[in-house]
This record gives structure tokens, C-alpha cells and sequence, in this order.
């Protein structure tokens, strides 16, 4: 099967690369980073164009950082669907508005290609060792046929319904995720402004109702303060920008992530933007004047 990568950024180049692993091996990659491209040709993967790629692949992916993007590349002038024919499968694997990625499959089905949106949830480590999950939107068939290639990247692969399912979802998975990151961190501040130290406070309630794959991630590096990113506070913005338009677009009232996109908005108007979402945590220790866990 030859596959067409477009979007080698710090999601998409460790899941290039583990599509060559899983054995995927004619793989045309490309990216307006030339270093990210010659490290996965360097693991055996081709340089190759939009052209190339439309004309020559069975399956294009993508894993762009939003809607624009995606159009740009799959819409835009020269852009791939245009060397594209019938038969052919584009599979978006970026986070963004559900509504653009159903205008985006309709566009693509007058030539006769069909689409799945595969928006993933994991970050950074997830995609590094092929644990990411899945949440896909499609003709059950198309996902039948590609999910043993998604399987190479990821350990869950879903399919949630049609074309615009799986970003819808990826957007419920991006609101719970933030909303749980504030969570711990307003219990941290509590916990340490009441004398506790919030690595004990971790420990005692990690295995009960309160525990959650985010407090095991995000909260260590809050107590560590490491705010490397394994997903920026900018693309969860990003995500809940697109969590917003879709509830209004639908009448679905979203308060609590409205107030948690105000602390992120507040990050990044401090230069935050490139850090972890972890640091979160950040905004109360501004309010407070300390360090959680420090």
C-alpha cells in the first residue's frame, strides 16, 4: 500500500515513523519542515509533493495543526485532491471543527474519494510509542480496510460514526482533558495552602474515584513544574476555540470550558503558549504567589 503523509510536526513525525515500523513501508512524507522530512526519509520513508502524492498514493493522510490547514493542502490551489481520483481514501488525522471536516469529505466525494476523519488523543509520549488513541468518523467499510494501518500508530482505534464523528469526539475528549488539568490544579493549590504537600495528596487519591490518566501525566509536572510541551497550551486552544463553535453551531451549553479557555487565553497572552497545558497551573500560582509542590 503506498501511503502519503503530509504534516511531520510533534505528532505527526513519530507516527510516520511508526507506520515504517508497523511495516508500512512505501511511505511518501512531506512538510514545510525539510528537517522533519529528512528524518523520516532517514528511516525509510521518500520525500515526494502534493502532485506525487495525489497522483500515486492509495491513501493520503494528513496531521495539520486546523481547519485551514487541512483545506490548504487538500482544497487549495495545487493542492492534492486536485491530482486525485476515484477510489482513492484521504485520511485527516488533525484535531479540528467537525463541520470542516464534513464539508471537507463532501468536496472529496464529487471526485469520488472517501474520507475519514481520525482526529488522536495521547500527545507527544503516545505518539512516540504507538499508544495513541483513535476516534474516527466514516463509511464503516473504509474503516474496516485502514484500521490495521491506524492500529501501527495507535492502541485504541474507534469508529464513533459517520465523517465529522471522530473530530465531534476528539472535541468531548479535548474538554474533559482540560477541564480534569484545571481540576488538579486548583486541588494542588488548596491542598498546599493548607499545609499539604500535593505529592502526598497525589499518591493518597491517585487510585480512587479521583484518579485519571490526565492527574497521572500532568499532575507529577505540575508538582515538578515542567512545562515541556507534549501538547501546547496554543493547540488546546486551538481545540476548544473549535469545542465552542461546534456547541454553538449545535445549542450545546459549554460554561465550564468557556472559563478554563479564559485561563488558557491567559497563558498564552503571558507567553505561555508554547507550554505544556500542565501549566495550567501556572495562572494559580500567579494568583497565590507560590510554587505547587515547590
Amino acid at each position: 500500500m503506498k501511503i502519503g503523509m503530509i504534516g511531520l510536526g510533534i505528532m505527526g513525525k513519530p507516527m510516520a515513523k511508526n507506520m515504517l515500523k508497523g511495516g508500512y513501508t512505501d511511505l511518501l512524507v512531506s512538510d514545510l519542515n525539510q528537517a522533519a522530512v529528512e528524518e523520516v526519509v532517514a528511516c525509510g520513508a521518500r520525500r515526494a509533493d502534493n502532485r506525487e502524492i495525489g497522483e500515486t498514493c492509495e491513501v493520503v493522510m494528513t496531521m495539520l495543526p486546523n481547519s485551514p490547514h487541512v483545506r490548504a493542502v487538500m482544497l487549495g490551489e495545487g493542492g492534492v485532491s486536485a491530482y486525485m481520483k476515484e477510489g482513492q481514501v484521504f485520511i485527516d488525522m488533525s484535531s479540528i471543527n467537525p463541520v470542516a471536516s464534513k464539508e471537507i469529505a463532501a468536496e472529496l466525494a464529487k471526485k469520488g474519494v472517501e474520507m475519514l476523519d481520525a482526529p488522536v488523543s495521547g500527545g507527544e509520549p503516545k505518539a512516540v510509542d504507538g499508544t495513541l488513541s483513535f476516534m474516527v468518523g466514516g463509511k464503516q467499510e473504509v474503516f474496516d480496510r485502514f484500521k490495521p494501518l491506524l492500529e501501527t500508530m495507535g492502541a485504541s482505534v474507534v469508529r464513533c460514526g459517520e465523517v465529522g464523528a471522530g473530530n465531534t469526539t476528539k472535541l468531548a475528549n479535548q474538554i474533559i482533558v482540560a477541564c480534569n488539568i484545571q481540576a488538579v490544579a486548583e486541588a494542588f493549590t488548596m491542598a498546599q495552602k493548607a499545609g499539604v504537600d500535593p505529592q502526598l495528596v497525589f499518591d493518597a487519591i491517585r487510585g480512587g474515584l479521583a484518579g485519571s490518566t490526565v492527574m497521572d501525566a500532568k499532575g507529577p509536572m505540575m508538582i515538578a513544574g515542567d512545562d515541556r510541551p507534549g501538547f501546547k497550551i496554543d493547540l488546546h486552544i486551538k481545540d476548544l476555540n473549535n469545542a465552542l463553535d461546534c456547541a454553538h453551531s449545535v445549542g450545546a451549553p459549554l460554561p465550564m470550558t468557556a472559563q478554563v479557555q479564559e485561563v488558557l487565553q491567559w497563558m498564552h497572552s503571558r507567553e505561555g503558549g508554547q507550554k505544556d497545558h500542565s501549566a495550567i497551573a501556572q495562572y494559580y500560582e500567579f494568583l497565590t504567589d507560590m510554587k505547587i509542590g515547590r
